[in-house]
């Protein structure tokens, strides 16, 4: 990747604190933050977004989420046990919310479990939660924005 990108907080200020505006109301919301960094990380998977996806990882662990969770988020529907309903009805969620243009919407099936497991509150912020994280990833894949690689000493 090149480093010849703007970044759009330098370049527009206000926009870049409307972001942190954002989601910082997303995190004061009183979501779950175990749901929070499951959303970000899957967005962050399907959006390619390293930066993020690196970032959200190292907070999760922070948090206490162990390492098997952490890497079978990708594969949550075959991991059976490992996520809780709620858990699993924020990654099902999430990939459609993230996929919306490849499936035209986000399926009945899928909305209808969110808000049987959510309710309409709880529903509304993980939806807002989605949304954000969606919107940091487009920014940063498009500023290229780089990440620092750690590599273990031999």
């Amino acid at each position: 990747m090149s480093n010849n990108r703007a970044l759009f907080g330098k370049s527009w200020p206000d926009g870049y604190k409307a972001m942190l505006a954002f989601n910082q109301a997303v995190a004061d919301s009183g979501l779950d933050k175990t749901i929070g960094e499951l959303i970000k990380i899957r967005a962050s998977q399907l959006n390619g977004c390293a930066f993020c996806l690196d970032m959200h990882i190292r907070d999760a662990a922070a948090m206490g989420e162990t390492q098997q969770r952490l890497g079978l988020v990708a594969a949550w529907r075959e991991a059976a046990g490992v996520f809780t309903e709620a858990e699993r009805a924020a990654l099902a969620l999430t990939e459609a919310v993230t996929g919306i243009n490849n499936h035209a919407g986000v399926p009945q099936e899928v909305y209808a479990e969110a808000l049987r497991v959510f309710g309409e509150e709880t529903l509304a912020k993980v939806v807002y939660a989605i949304v954000v994280i969606n919107a940091w990833n487009m920014l940063n894949v498009t500023q290229e924005l780089p990440f620092k690689v750690e590599r273990p000493h031999a």
